[in-house]
């Protein structure tokens, strides 16, 4: 297998190192680069930001499902001061490369490449590539080597570390595996708008399963849930991030088997009702709960209340429950939306918001003569009680 070697600090990895890993295997027919992160790099000894397995850690989550690409942890392991002979000849010796290895040095480090540790022997043991970092022009070099034609790109592990510092745009700048560690780690200096113990790894997880599990259709009323959920919570006072997490999951079992909700179902220990019998669909929200708590280890009761009670409602249901219930009724998406409502979402209170969705679902069941459940019976008549 023919290997090229990509090394820094990435602290953090940004999307120019991977697009200058892509310019590689695709310019110069290497099968798979090896990004390797220095534990320290001799070339900023005072380079602030993320430890070692912080930076290890967004790398692993930048790539995903691309087998091109891999990670090496050698230097990290080693400790100190990273030298590219000693990487060199490690990697060599464990990879087993077929012929030299390509090692990839942008022009702003190869002008001091003559004053590296063992420098000859780093070209004896490798070939060198140059991709442009800072200049189009090609400079000379004094050793056997390779120019990329690789387009510059406008961007440093420097620049993301004083855009997140400074809050200025910056996301789209890394992958977004490294965001969210970014993100939920407060790494460089972020400061997250709204605390929450909800980390945007396990949303990612999540989401990435609802999207996989259902049609692109479903999909889609799932985020848009998610997002009117958040944005409620934002206006009730609730955490956003739940409403995003209870929102982007409540129909993540919608695909599944009568089988396999009825299977499901029956681990939240309540009986399976008359209907959900007739129409076992039914129990798509009370399996998300479920899974979510199973498979994903979310424990949070506010959560699982909302993604279970999304479909019929509930007595005595908390705020984000009414939330969510309230944001997959009336989300951008739904068509048989009761006049007035999503006017009403911007200025009502909570409990007027959620009675007046109610009241249109009802409506709208008896118009065409469909079964209402007895949760939902049973919130109606408690709703009514009150405004009595």
């Amino acid at each position: 297998m023919k290997l090229a070697i990509l090394g820094g600090s990435f602290n953090p990895v940004h999307i120019g190192h991977l697009f200058l890993a892509e310019a590689v295997l695709s310019e110069l027919g290497y099968d798979r680069i090896i990004l390797v992160p220095a534990y320290q790099s001799p070339f900023k000894l005072d380079a602030q930001g993320g430890s070692p397995e912080e930076r290890m850690a967004m790398l692993a989550a930048s790539i995903p499902g691309d087998p091109r690409i891999t990670i090496d942890d050698s230097e990290i392991r080693r400790k100190g001061v990273s030298y590219t002979i000693d990487t060199l000849a490690d990697i060599i010796r464990r990879y087993g490369p077929e012929g030299k290895p390509g090692l990839v040095l942008g022009d702003d480090l190869a002008q001091d490449f003559p004053t590296w540790r063992q420098a000859r022997d780093i070209m004896n043991q490798g070939d060198i590539i140059i991709a442009h970092r800072s200049a189009v022009e090609e400079a000379a070099f004094p050793y056997p080597h390779r120019w990329l034609k690789n387009e510059i790109m406008e961007i440093s592990s420097a620049l993301v570390r004083d855009r997140i510092r400074a809050s200025a745009n910056w996301r789209y700048l890394v992958p977004a595996g490294a965001r969210h560690i970014i993100e939920d780690r407060c790494l460089y200096g972020y400061t997250p708008p709204h605390p929450s113990s909800i980390s945007q790894a396990l949303i990612l997880q999540v989401e990435e399963a609802a999207r996989s599990a259902v049609s692109a259709s479903r999909f889609l009323h799932s985020r848009n849930t998610a997002l009117l959920s958040q944005d409620l919570c934002l206006r009730f006072g609730l955490d956003p991030k739940a409403g995003y997490l209870a929102g982007i999951a409540h129909d993540m079992c919608k695909a599944c088997t009568e089988e396999e909700l009825i299977t499901l179902a029956r681990q939240d220990g309540e009986e399976i009702s008359k209907l959900e019998r007739k129409k076992p669909s039914l129990l798509h929200a009370r399996a998300a709960a479920i899974l979510l708590d199973q498979r994903f280890g979310v424990h949070n009761e506010d959560i699982l209340e909302a993604v279970r009670l999304h479909t019929t409602g509930g007595m005595d249901m908390g705020p984000l429950a009414k939330v969510v219930y309230i944001a997959d009724k009336i989300e951008v998406s739904r068509e048989t939306v009761g006049p007035g409502l999503r006017e009403l979402s911007q200025t009502a209170e909570l409990d007027k918001l959620f009675g007046a969705v109610l009241d249109n679902i009802v409506a709208y069941l008896r118009s065409r003569k469909l079964d209402i459940s007895e949760g939902t019976m049973r919130l109606l008549e408690a709703m009514e009680r009150k405004r009595l």
